[in-house]
């Protein structure tokens, strides 16, 4: 009856919602109640070496070694066995469990009787199951026919818990992958690369061409030129466009959080490490991970990106294991990476590793006749925001936008741009449609252009020559504040604050351009 209620006991923990831990321990305890041992073993078979999954009876110590089958005649005698053996008392062999028994744990050479079940699943050995007993003939009254069952469903058990570990670990990936995927969507919908200039069309094809490799890519260009949306087309146009596209801003990390992003980590590895966690290479597997401003990583982690990059080798910070991932690299950086490897800041071997095939994204004062389309996609964008009616850009203001030198690029466009169309949307002169005018802009553009003639060096059209420079500049200046002015019904202090200047200032501007007399002390 007791080995009836061992079988039932063992088939039952197969449908039990249990963790890994927990199955294998019911495992021993429910053997237990017709197998008299004193201590007990489960171990999974990997290569030479059997490691421990759960065990009863014995010291603590015990769960953490790794048993070499060359270090352990017993244990290796079960592994070459097809089904279960019982060794005598009097073997020669010595017991791996000697003086690790919670029992006599101080005692050697005290286990007598030894039994070792190996465990198959489809013909392979994934794992042995060893009992123990101080008393000599504890299992001696044991049929073989029992034992054989006993190890038929212990593998299953185990091939069980692979099964439900393996889906629960894929459910976790996907979880966090899917957290992530949300984020980056959401951050990015529907933003591709825009413009019909030369340097972007030479752009396209080069990422068409490298698209089709699955070499690593290194991204350049100034802050706000749009390295990203260059690196997922790289990945959308490539056979990994099904897998996931993750990306991280190395700069937003600090050192100390980087590691554990890139790489994850163990639970207990580090203060607030409640979990494991797996980091964004591991999450990347079989897909693309971009990692914007790689440049602002520590060397140390330069170094462990190499070898991911060599080897396909990721370690979670506090493991000992390595993991092996199929992910494409594509990096991206404003600085200057040769200078940073003379200067020691950027490993020379990672760099040349990241630049097999290096990409330069043009700055926006180098393509201005995109402007207009660029522009055109933020104003419509904005207007979805914001609920608004339609929003045109007059001439002049585009005259203006043409007209600057765009430091901080497509970025600095979008923002502007979304500004001038909440700036326009106080004041609507049509209910139909909203318009930007240079007004809206000279805030931000305005002085930066105007009252600095240097910056005008970068202007897309040449001025005529039979026009003075500082005629050009003074004469729209004087179109701006007149634009003002009309706006605010002649307040100066309005004009002011549409011009986004200070009322002094605007006030000796004008009395420079005639617009005003000059005020008597």
């Amino acid at each position: 009856m007791d080995k009836l209620k061992t079988l039932a006991a063992i088939a039952t923990n197969l449908t039990a919602t249990l963790s890994a831990k927990d199955r294998y321990q019911r495992l021993l305890e429910a053997l237990h109640t017709a197998i008299p041992y004193d201590a007990a073993a489960l171990f999974r078979v990997q290569g030479d070496s059997l490691i421990p999954l759960a065990a009863r009876g014995l010291t603590p110590d015990a769960m953490g070694r790794e048993y070499s089958r060359l270090n352990h005649p017993r244990l290796d005698r079960i592994c070459s066995s097809q089904e279960p053996l019982l060794f005598s008392k009097d073997s020669p062999l010595p017991d791996p469990f000697d003086g690790l028994l919670t029992v006599a744990p101080k005692a050697k050479h005290q286990i007598h009787a030894c039994l070792g079940c190996p465990l198959y699943v489809d013909g392979l050995l994934v794992g042995v199951l060893t009992a123990d007993a101080l008393a000599p003939n504890a299992f001696d009254h044991l049929p073989q026919e029992y034992l054989n069952v006993i190890g038929l469903m212990a593998g299953a058990q185990m091939q069980t818990v692979d099964l439900l570990t393996a889906l629960e670990e894929k459910a976790e990936r996907q979880g966090q992958l899917a957290s992530d995927l949300m984020a980056d969507i959401h951050s990015h919908r529907g933003q591709k690369i825009l413009g019909n200039s030369e340097v972007i069309e030479q752009l396209r094809q080069e990422i068409e061409l490298l698209a089709k490799s699955e070499y690593t890519s290194l991204v350049l260009g100034e802050t706000g030129v749009g390295k990203e949306l260059v690196a997922r087309a790289i990945h959308n146009r490539s056979k990994r466009r099904d897998k996931p596209l993750l990306y991280l801003n190395c700069a937003a990390l600090p050192n100390s959080l980087a590691e554990s992003e890139l790489f994850g980590h163990i639970k207990g590895a580090f203060t607030g490490a409640i979990s494991d966690r797996r980091g964004k290479f591991e999450l990347a597997d079989g897909g693309t991970l971009f990692l914007d401003e790689i440049g602002e990583l520590s060397l140390e982690i330069q170094a462990k990106i190499l070898r991911v990059i060599q080897e396909g080798e990721v370690q979670r910070v506090g493991s000992d294991t390595m993991n092996f991932v199929d992910v494409r690299l594509i990096a991206a950086t404003n600085r200057d990476l040769e200078l940073e490897v003379r200067e020691e800041r950027f490993r020379a071997d990672l760099y040349h590793r990241l630049n097999v095939y290096p990409l330069k994204v043009p700055p926006l004062r180098a393509r201005k006749e995109d402007i207009p389309i660029l522009a055109g996609f933020f104003a419509e964008r904005s207007m979805t925001r914001l609920g608004l009616p339609a929003v045109r850009i007059s001439a002049g203001a585009l005259k203006l936008l043409s007209r600057y030198s765009w430091p901080g690029n497509v970025r600095e466009l979008d923002n502007i741009i979304s500004r001038s169309v909440l700036k326009a949307s106080s004041n609507p002169e049509d209910t139909d449609f909203i318009t930007i005018h240079p007004s809206h802009l000279a805030g931000d553009l305005g002085a930066a252009i105007y009252t600095n003639p240097s910056s005008i060096s970068s202007f897309p059209t040449p001025l005529p020559i039979n026009i003075s420079l500082r005629e050009e500049v003074k004469s729209f200046q004087t179109q701006l504040i007149k634009e003002a002015l009309e706006k605010n019904n002649g307040s100066w202090a309005g004009a002011a604050r549409a011009l986004d200047m200070n009322r002094s200032n605007l006030h000796n501007l004008a009395t420079r351009l005639g617009l005003r007399q000059k005020e008597q002390s």
